[in-house]
């Protein structure tokens, strides 16, 4: 009897459901932790399933579908879009994180996705080593905040002083060697060496910049939108609007990659001082009325679907196909 396993991602945790001879188990929940990783893996290869899908949505699935491919079960990652059109055939009304999960296992028992590939060990090393230099970047800014506020102080004794310089040297001296690795791991593939080239060439993306976004992006399904990825990093925007009572401001979700969008928002300051179609494109949207966030913020999603087609195309970024000369009237 063949075996197929839906699995609804979520932040904290994630619903299995199993289907057998067309029918649906109860869904269980597991939670979003390498413990619960493990207890979900163990059960799954006692079942010994055909398929094993999931949404490549949000930042959550990667490190279960790594685990459970690694594992030699046969892991699907569709598209978001490939499952709602499903959902949309079945007719079905409801949507809950155990429907949607009983919603993908029928989806591999019918359709047969195609098997995921798991990305590499140097995309996987790369992804955490960008990721612990934008944590490590983001101490340095504070504890340089902190010191610049010490030093506003006439009463601050020395050894204050010293201790935050202290702090920030050694910050400095671990990011340069994460750097350093981060680099070598890219020179050692002539794809990613090609596509971080390619994000070189953007205005305010320096390679400390250029490595903390390709370590995100190069774990990605390549079959990827542009808004797809807009939303994966949390950039894209939500109305919240009903009938004539409820028309609230237009928002950023921020609901996708914290480190992506914090790699994002200092090339793109950069961009709006150094490069003139980023900044025609701010000021037009400031001038009609956007707040500076709002515009900075679409200047980074601007910059992200350039830099995904960089990333994929191995093309050098170039603003000129971002941005159009004709910001009065089309911003």
């Amino acid at each position: 009897m063949s075996v197929f396993v839906g699995v609804d991602i979520a932040a904290k945790t994630f619903e299995v459901v199993v289907r057998r001879d067309g029918k649906n188990a109860r869904a269980v929940s597991f939670e979003q932790t390498p413990q619960g990783h493990a207890q979900a893996l163990k059960q799954l290869k006692a079942l010994n399933p055909k398929h094993v899908v999931m949404e490549a949505t949000g930042i959550y699935y990667l490190d279960l579908a790594v685990l459970l491919s690694e594992a030699g079960l046969p892991v699907s990652v569709i598209n978001p879009k490939s499952a709602r059109h499903f959902a949309e055939l079945k007719m079905a009304g409801s949507k809950t994180d155990g429907i949607d999960s009983a919603l993908l296992a029928e989806f591999g028992e019918r359709m047969s996705p195609k098997l995921w590939v798991a990305p590499d060990s140097t995309r996987l090393a790369l992804r955490d080593l960008g990721r612990q230099i934008n944590r490590l970047t983001a101490s340095r800014t504070q504890a340089k905040n902190r010191l610049h506020a010490l030093q506003a102080k006439s009463m601050t004794l020395p050894l204050l002083l010293k201790d935050e310089r202290e702090g920030i040297t050694l910050l400095d001296r671990r990011i340069d060697r994460l750097k350093r690795a981060a680099l070598e791991l890219v020179a050692a593939s002539a794809q990613l060496q090609a596509q971080f080239d390619a994000m070189l060439a953007a205005k305010g993306i320096g390679e400390l910049s250029a490595i903390s976004i390709i370590s995100e992006l190069c774990v990605l399904p390549e079959h990827l939108k542009a808004p797809q990825v807009s939303r994966y990093a949390g950039l894209d925007v939500r109305l919240c609007q009903s009938g004539t009572s409820i028309n609230r401001p237009a928002r950023l979700s921020k609901a996708g990659n914290a480190y992506l969008r914090a790699a994002l928002y200092m090339p793109a300051m950069s961009a709006i001082q150094h490069d003139q179609r980023a900044k025609a494109f701010y000021d037009a949207l400031v001038a009609r009325g956007k707040k500076k966030m709002q515009a900075l913020c679409a200047v980074m999603r601007k910059y992200l679907t350039g830099l995904w087609v960089c990333f994929n195309c191995c093309t050098p970024f170039d603003s000129s196909k971002l941005f159009s000369d004709q910001y009065g009237k089309n911003a």
